[in-house]
């Protein structure tokens, strides 16, 4: 698959207003850590390439285990989340997948139970930063630096 086009060429002003928001996000108080597995997982979800590349790269410099990444997709039965994490995954779920339905009043009472209502807030604006990078991204098909070139099988 080759590009289709390049956005940050293409429209510099919306890139420049979405890396604003994305400072604030960065800014915001939530921990890294938990802001690259919701990354992670909204990106999982949105099957976009480049951003699982750019933020497993992330979360991998920031510390993160290769056992809470590869498990990710599977959070729901893995241990090795913290409840706070596993709220915040649920929430990236749910607003990720608005089309399936509105957030659960469940998934929302497990939020509230482990963020403040401005880390309610803060986290939302998060998953739906990342959930527009992943349409930019996945719609444009924005390339992902490769490791190594694959090879065709024989």
């Amino acid at each position: 698959m080759s590009q289709r086009l390049n956005a940050f060429q293409a429209a510099p002003g919306a890139i420049d207003a979405m890396l604003k928001t994305q400072t604030y996000i960065n800014e915001c108080g939530l921990e890294h850590s938990l802001l690259e597995l919701v990354k992670m997982r909204a990106s999982q979800i949105n099957a976009c390439a480049y951003c699982l590349h750019m933020h497993a790269a992330d979360a991998r410099k920031a510390g993160e285990t290769e056992a809470r990444l590869y498990l990710l997709d599977a959070w729901h039965e893995s241990d090795l989340y913290t409840p706070r994490e596993r709220a915040a995954l649920a929430w990236t779920e749910a607003l990720t997948r608005l089309s399936q339905g509105a957030p659960s009043d469940e998934a929302f009472a497990e939020l509230r139970a482990h963020f403040s209502e401005k880390e309610c807030v803060d986290l939302s604006l998060a998953i739906g930063a990342i959930n527009s990078w992943n349409r930019i991204n996945a719609g444009f098909r924005t390339r992902h630096p490769a490791d190594k070139p694959a090879k065709a099988a024989a």
